[in-house]
């Protein structure tokens, strides 16, 4: 955000199995996002605090997007905590949904968005929940082996858009406090980093998953995690619908909840959760400026 903003700028809050978001009105691309302003805007102690920020855009009016505006209406800028920017957030596009239909963009039923990793085609039940077609994984041999407190597991490469390393441990308690980024080798297979998710099992089809995402350390959930490990889970597993060419679906435990994944024969992935918009407000003005004392946000709960 520059610092000639001089009206109030328009926020709203809202999560997916608790991976919460700032979320940025801003149709016309008018608002520019410095990676310094939307990490001081996801600041949980001098910000509004967020596990990233979703900036709202029409397609036709951001430069990234303007080749998807006959497919999308709307664009979904993602950024990540630390200002970074990121292809593609699976729970944050069903917040990004929820939020479409609060304003009245759209209505229940069929919306697609635009993100940097495709269209995603997301369907809005009238039960509250949020499906979200993922697109298809790509499964890569070059795999890495993560390391925590001395324990060592091999990590599967998953990417969904963006790129997940994903290894299995009896306990989540092996992966440690999270709170940095557990190493891993060799590093050249993810030169712009990687979201490492650490999954034991709960039962038939059932795992429960801790992330460290890229940018935010660990967060509630991560939506392209959570297909991640579904899709893992399933070829450790021995199941891959595209050669018996029967869906598979599993459920995901995450810290803020539970998600369901299935992966068609097709290789399409839908992912079902929950989405919600839980507070609305103005930032003030003289807070968007390089902080002098102060800070001030105006906050109303919805």
């Amino acid at each position: 955000m520059t610092s000639t903003q001089t009206s109030p700028l328009p926020f709203l809050k809202g999560h997916g199995t608790e991976n919460d978001f700032v979320i940025v009105p801003d149709a016309d691309n008018a608002i520019e996002l410095s990676p310094a302003s939307v990490a001081r805007l996801c600041d949980r102690r001098a910000g509004i605090g967020g596990d990233g920020l979703l900036h709202v855009v029409r397609s036709a009016a951001h430069p990234e997007s303007r080749h998807l505006a006959d497919e999308a209406e709307w664009f979904m800028d993602y950024r990540n905590a630390d200002g970074s920017v990121a292809e593609m957030c699976g729970n944050g596009v069903r917040v990004f949904a929820r939020y479409l239909q609060h304003a009245g963009h759209v209505t229940a039923g069929e919306v697609a968005v635009a993100t940097r990793g495709g269209i995603k085609r997301v369907h809005l039940d009238k039960d509250g929940s949020v499906t979200v077609s993922m697109g298809r994984a790509v499964l890569s041999e070059a795999g890495v082996t993560v390391t925590v407190d001395g324990r060592s597991w091999p990590a599967r490469n998953v990417n969904m858009g963006n790129p997940h390393a994903v290894a299995f441990v009896e306990d989540l308690g092996h992966a440690g406090n999270l709170f940095t980024e557990p190493p891993y080798e060799p590093a050249a297979v993810y030169p712009d980093g990687v979201n490492i998710e650490f999954v034991a099992d709960r039962g038939p089809r059932h795992v429960a998953m801790r992330v460290h995402e890229r940018g935010a350390a660990e967060t509630r959930s991560c939506g392209t995690g959570a297909c991640a490990v579904a899709v893992a889970t399933a070829r450790r597993d021995g199941s891959d619908p595209a050669a018996s060419g029967t869906p598979v679906t599993y459920t995901v435990d995450v810290l803020g909840g539970t998600l369901v994944i299935t992966e068609h024969p097709d290789g399409e992935i839908e992912m079902t959760g929950p989405a919600v918009i839980v507070a609305e407000g103005t930032i003030e003005p003289a807070w968007l400026s390089p902080p002098t004392g102060i800070q001030e946000i105006e906050t109303v709960n919805d």
